[in-house]
C-alpha cells in the first residue's frame, strides 16, 4: 500500500504533512463564508437553512477529498457563488420552478459534466468559448451577485418610476452591510487571512450587542438534512423550460472550473512543459461528481474556488491539502447554530466583496476590438438588470455570433458559440 508520501508526492513536490495542513486552514479561512453564505441563499427558494447548512458542509468535504484523491491538485471544492444565486433568484424566484425541480436540473447538469470529463470533448468545449465572452459571464455573474447584495441589504430598494433606488442607509441592515464590506476590503488589502469571515463576524457581533441580530449558540449537533435531502425531482428538470437552465448551469460551472484550475494550479506551478494541465479530466470528473452528489444532498452546484489560491500562497503543492479541507468542513458540520446566527447583512457584505472580485474580469477584455469586448459587456450588463444569469449568458453568445456575422469575422466566431447561440433564441423565441 503506497505511503501518503508516495500517493501524493509530497516530497517529490517540495512540501509535507505539516504544511499541507496549514495550508488546508489557510483555503478554509478563505472559503469559510460559503457554510453561511449559501444556506442564506438557497433558504430564500424555500428550502431549510439548517438542511442547507449541512448539504453545503457535505458538498465541499466530499468535493475537495474527491478533488485531492483523483486530481491531487490542492484545490478546494463547495457550492459556488453564481451557481447558488441563479439557483433561487432566476429558476426558483423567477422562472416559477420548485426548489425541487432546480435541484433536479443541477443534478442532470452534473451527469452532463461527469460524461463531458470523460469524453475528449471536454477540451473542445473549454477551449471553443473565446476568452472575452467568458471574462464578461464571469464580471456580470459578479454584478449580478453584488445587484441582490445591495438589494437584500436595503441599500438598493424599488422604485415605480426609475424601477430602482437609494434605500435608507442610516437602517441598521444597510448601514451594518456597508461595514462589513469596508472592513472585508480593507483586511484584504493587509493581506490578512480569512478576511472575508472576520468581516463577517464582526458586524454580526455588532448586530447582536445592538439587538439587529439574535445569537443562537455556537456548537451543537447537526440539524437534520431530511428536509432538503434526495428531495431534488428529475421528473420536472426533463421539461423542455429546463433545457436553457441546464445549458446554463453546465457552462457556468466547466468555465468556472477550467478558469479555476488553471489559475491555482499556474500559481503553484503543477503545470507541464507545454502549459497544459496533467490529469484533468479526473480534476474534472471529481468537481462533476461533486455536483452530482451535491445536488442529491440538496444544495446547488458545486465548483472548484479560487480561495484555493490562498492555500496555495501558504506551500499548499498536493491534493492531500484539498483532503484536509473537506475534512475541516466535515468538522463545521457542529456549527450550525452559529451559522444560523449571522445575520443577512452580514452575509450580504461577503456577497458584495466576492462581486467585486468578480467584475475584475472586465479588465482583461481586448478593448481593442470591439467585436470581442461589445459582447462581453452586454452579457455582464444583461444578468443583473434582467436578473437572470441564463439570459444574461443568451444575450452574450447572440450576440458574439451576431457581431462576428455581420463585421466579416464568421471564421473567428467557434462552431460551438454557434449553436449555442442558435439554442437560446428558440429560447427566447419559443419559452
Amino acid at each position: 500500500m503506497p505511503s501518503i508520501d508516495h500517493f501524493f508526492q509530497l516530497s517529490e513536490r517540495g512540501t509535507s504533512i505539516r504544511i499541507e495542513g496549514a495550508a488546508a486552514f489557510t483555503t478554509f479561512l478563505t472559503m469559510a463564508y460559503i457554510t453561511v453564505v449559501n444556506p442564506s441563499v438557497l433558504s430564500q427558494a424555500g428550502m431549510d437553512f439548517g438542511a442547507v447548512f449541512v448539504a453545503t458542509c457535505i458538498a465541499a468535504a466530499v468535493g475537495s477529498i474527491l478533488m485531492g484523491l483523483l486530481g491531487n491538485y490542492p484545490i478546494a471544492q463547495a457550492p459556488g457563488m453564481g451557481q447558488n444565486a441563479f439557483f433561487t433568484f432566476a429558476v426558483v424566484l423567477g422562472m416559477g420552478h420548485t426548489w425541487q425541480a432546480a435541484l433536479g436540473a443541477v443534478f442532470l447538469s452534473g451527469i452532463l459534466f461527469v460524461i463531458l470529463s470523460l469524453l475528449p470533448l471536454r477540451e473542445w468545449l473549454i477551449n471553443a468559448i473565446p476568452r472575452n465572452l467568458k471574462l464578461g459571464i464571469a464580471a456580470g455573474i459578479g454584478l449580478f451577485i453584488g445587484f441582490i447584495a445591495l438589494r437584500n441589504a436595503g441599500i438598493i430598494v424599488d422604485h415605480p418610476a426609475t424601477l430602482v433606488s437609494l434605500g435608507d442607509l442610516t437602517a441598521a441592515p444597510a448601514f451594518l452591510c456597508l461595514f462589513g464590506f469596508f472592513l472585508i476590503v480593507a483586511l484584504t488589502a493587509r493581506k490578512v487571512v480569512g478576511a472575508v469571515i472576520i468581516g463577517m463576524l464582526g458586524v454580526t457581533v455588532i448586530g447582536w450587542l445592538t439587538g439587529d441580530a439574535e445569537f443562537q449558540g455556537i456548537i451543537a449537533l447537526p440539524p437534520s438534512a431530511a428536509p432538503v435531502f434526495l428531495q431534488l425531482d428529475i421528473a420536472a428538470a426533463f421539461n423542455i423550460t429546463m433545457v436553457t437552465v441546464i445549458i446554463t448551469l453546465l457552462l457556468v460551472d466547466v468555465f468556472d472550473t477550467a478558469g479555476t484550475m488553471v489559475g491555482v494550479a499556474t500559481r503553484a506551478d503543477l503545470v507541464d512543459e507545454n502549459g497544459k494541465l496533467p490529469r484533468l479530466g479526473k480534476a474534472l470528473l471529481a468537481d462533476s461528481g461533486a455536483t452530482v452528489l451535491g445536488a442529491l444532498a440538496g444544495t446547488s452546484s458545486t465548483t472548484s474556488y479560487i480561495e484555493s489560491g490562498a492555500g496555495v500562497e501558504a506551500g499548499g503543492r498536493t491534493g492531500l491539502t484539498a483532503v484536509f479541507v473537506g475534512l475541516i468542513f466535515l468538522a463545521c458540520l457542529f456549527f450550525a447554530p452559529l451559522a444560523q446566527s449571522i445575520p443577512g447583512y452580514a452575509t450580504a457584505s461577503a456577497l458584495l466583496f466576492v462581486a467585486c472580485l468578480m467584475a475584475k474580469g472586465l479588465a482583461d477584455l481586448n478593448w481593442q476590438d470591439i467585436t470581442e469586448s461589445a459582447p462581453a459587456v452586454i452579457t455582464a450588463l444583461a444578468m443583473p438588470l434582467s436578473f437572470s444569469i441564463a439570459d444574461g449568458i443568451g444575450i452574450g453568445f447572440i450576440s458574439y455570433a451576431g457581431i462576428k456575422l455581420g463585421s466579416g469575422g464568421a471564421r473567428q466566431c467557434p462552431a460551438a458559440v454557434y449553436v449555442i447561440a442558435t439554442i437560446f433564441i428558440a429560447k427566447f423565441i419559443f419559452l
